[in-house]
């Protein structure tokens, strides 16, 4: 007895339908994916007011501004005012973004200082707390943002960066040839 049939043939498997579903699924991510947004930092800038008088527009009142150098070694040397006066320089301390007896703790006392003297009267009720930011050439990008994220963090109101000056590099090189040890802490 013979069978009588055809003869089978191999089966074919037909990919079309497979490309289609593929950019319909790469479409579909595509559309659904939401990118990473850039993050950025957010920058004030002054603003000009034509009512106040120009040699007025820049004070600075010393009780008010605390002015910070950035050093190498992630060092961050402060002293209170603007130093702006030769004969009675101010006295330059110095720490490190460190959670003791940090820089923290410095802009927190000197926000409480300034409170207290625009409760005693000394201030005005709108004088505000003014940091300098003057980072030093040996200074780290690191540094700068530290220091620009502890003025948010501790919501300073008003601060700036700005060049830094002979007489407060000599501030920084007196204290660094003489605490070399004191340093390495």
């Amino acid at each position: 007895m013979e069978v009588k049939g055809g003869k089978k043939g191999n089966p074919r498997i037909d990919l079309t339908p497979m490309v289609d579903l593929g950019f319909l699924l790469l479409t579909f991510f595509i559309m659904t994916t939401t990118m990473s947004k850039p993050k950025a930092m957010e920058i004030q800038m002054p603003f000009k007011d034509d009512k106040i008088p120009k040699e007025e527009q820049s004070k600075v009142k010393n009780d008010e501004a605390l002015t910070v150098l950035l050093s190498k070694d992630h060092r961050v040397y402060y002293y209170h005012g603007i130093g702006d006066d030769p004969e009675n320089p101010p006295e330059v301390e110095y720490t490190y973004f460190s959670n003791e007896d940090g820089i923290r703790d410095v802009l927190i006392e000197k926000k409480k200082t300034v409170n207290d003297l625009i409760s005693q009267g000394v201030l005005d009720a709108d004088d505000k707390v003014t940091v300098l930011i003057k980072p030093d050439a040996t200074s780290t990008t690191d540094d700068l943002i530290n220091i620009l994220d502890e003025m948010t963090i501790n919501a300073i109101p008003v601060y700036a960066v700005v060049d830094i000056t002979p007489v407060d590099l000599d501030f920084i090189k007196s204290p660094e040839s003489g605490n070399s040890g004191a340093a390495a802490e």
